[in-house]
């Protein structure tokens, strides 16, 4: 079993600046959903996400991207949350559409879920899930997945249909070369020190420096080189998938370079501030959006965060 523990206050900031680099470098909308607005502090939780909704009536100066900025969110949260829109469509003007106050998708729920069972294939947590749907006991027909990313042409999904096909594995190893402990897990976290929810795009696994990182899967390389002093490799995979790895010394691969499963990518860098040293990883699909963040656990068999 994957040891699991939240890196409070050290660390983190290295952390996320790695999240910032791989922004920067490949210009890459990120699944980053504002920050939670802290209530009254008697109010012990919010309204469900799913009744605050917003209602934005299209004008004919309207479009996906004008929208989308103008409520801080992404363009995949508005046809999430719209279906009846189509991805390059017209927006019938006016038209109502339904607007999310952060960015997450709606999902229907098969009965006699829980909410750990929800978060589980969600791969997010299930007190975060608890109070964004406003503390319900039961978990409704209904629920709103902050920070989850909606794809064109992805069908609404159900708790249950989130798991890997055994036979069909794009992605079958693991980074490192032993079972490491998870600093940082995929989703939404609370920040170490402002009361606020902040979402982490990848993993970051504890590792002394001079570990060998390796490719989980086969292979082209798209990046491999050093950011503001740290080596980042990008690798695309078959079926639209893309893994990054991150906080590298002595990177082993050029772009354009074929890997296969298990081939070396660098080795693990040290950690300039506080803290321990990390590999920071990430999965990634393609889509219209650009390159989406995923949670690794749907698709390394070897990482039990599901």
């Amino acid at each position: 079993m994957v040891n699991h523990c939240f890196l409070r206050v050290q660390g983190w900031q290295v952390i996320w600046l790695l999240l910032a680099l791989a922004a920067a470098a490949f210009e890459i909308p990120q699944a980053l959903a504002q920050p939670e607005q802290a209530g009254e502090p008697e109010q012990l939780c919010s309204n469900p996400v799913l009744s605050a909704l917003v209602r934005h009536q299209v004008t004919a100066s309207d479009t996906l991207d004008s929208i989308a900025s103008q409520y801080s969110l992404l363009p995949t949260t508005v046809l999430g949350m719209n279906p009846r829109l189509s991805p390059g469509g017209p927006l019938p003007v006016g038209s109502e559409l339904l607007l999310p106050p952060f960015n997450g998708i709606q999902v229907t729920v098969a009965p006699g879920q829980t909410w750990s069972a929800v978060a589980e294939a969600y791969g997010t947590r299930a007190d975060i899930l608890f109070e964004v749907n406003g503390c319900q006991a039961e978990v409704p027909q209904q629920v709103f997945i902050p920070g989850r990313n909606w794809l064109p042409g992805q069908a609404p999904e159900s708790a249950e249909s989130v798991e890997i096909a055994a036979d069909d594995q794009i992605l079958p190893g693991y980074p490192l070369p032993d079972e490491a402990t998870i600093l940082t897990s995929y989703g939404w976290q609370p920040h170490p020190s402002r009361d606020e929810m902040v979402f982490n795009n990848g993993i970051a696994f504890a590792a002394l420096p001079g570990t060998e990182v390796r490719a989980v899967g086969d292979g082209v390389v798209a990046f491999a080189s050093r950011q503001d002093e740290a080596g980042l490799v990008v690798i695309n995979h078959a079926q639209g998938l893309q893994t990054r790895y991150a906080n590298l010394d002595d990177i082993s691969l050029t772009v354009g370079q074929p890997v296969t499963s298990g081939n070396a990518v660098g080795k693990v860098g040290g950690s300039d501030r506080a803290g321990p040293s990390f590999l920071y990883f990430e999965v990634r699909t393609n889509s219209a959006q650009g390159w989406v963040a995923r949670n690794p656990g749907q698709y390394l068999p070897a990482l039990e965060l599901r």
